[in-house]
């Protein structure tokens, strides 16, 4: 039954992939995309109705030139012996992408819904972002690291303190041919059925 009434929607879950974020370019996805993508988001599984995720979108040129300027600042105050090719790449990174989306979890520490399922919710929110930025014909990927998990940039991005930030989603046009990805797993290599 699913081949015949969803092939369209199976065939776009199965060709998604992650591309490298100096392989994402102009032109990025219209506000009306964006809004599109940040409705899937909110149709993520969240036990308790919580709504942990949090997004920061950084689209103007200028706010993203910003973005590359703290990378860089931060990396080089974690470690001052950081190699020139790695402050360049990410330097580079929220410069070639025209969208970049700051992500962060909400987690309510005290409340009857465990914090694991409060980031599990937004790890989900995420996914549905990168399936539905995909279903529009972009690119994307997550990424983590250390500017990822970086408090103080967590705290200039407008983060609060219950706020884990996640990494960053790029999101842009593919900027051309893309290398073979890992092999994925056969089902059989990820599941098997319990009998009791």
């Amino acid at each position: 039954m699913v081949d015949e009434v969803h092939p369209m929607l199976l065939e776009t879950l199965l060709t998604r992939r992650s591309v490298p974020a100096l392989l994402l370019g102009e032109p990025g996805p219209s506000p009306a995309q964006v809004d599109a993508a940040l409705e899937a988001a909110a149709r993520a599984p969240d036990h308790g109705a919580l709504r942990p995720w949090r997004f920061v979108l950084i689209r103007e040129a200028l706010a993203r030139a910003r973005l590359s300027e703290l990378f860089v600042r931060r990396m080089l105050e974690r470690d001052p012996h950081t190699p020139p090719h790695k402050l360049d790449k990410a330097r580079n990174m929220p410069l070639t992408a025209p969208l970049v989306i700051a992500l962060a979890a909400h987690v309510q520490r005290e409340h009857k819904i465990p914090e694991l399922e409060q980031l599990l919710a937004t790890g989900a929110a995420v996914m549905n972002l990168l399936n539905a930025f995909h279903a529009q014909g972009f690119g994307a990927i997550w990424l983590t690291g250390g500017n990822g998990y970086d408090p103080e940039i967590a705290a200039q991005l407008g983060f609060g303190a219950g706020d884990r930030s996640l990494g960053f989603l790029y999101v842009g046009t593919v900027q051309g041919a893309l290398r073979d990805g890992p092999r994925r797993p056969e089902p059989a290599d990820m599941a098997r059925e319990w009998r009791g």
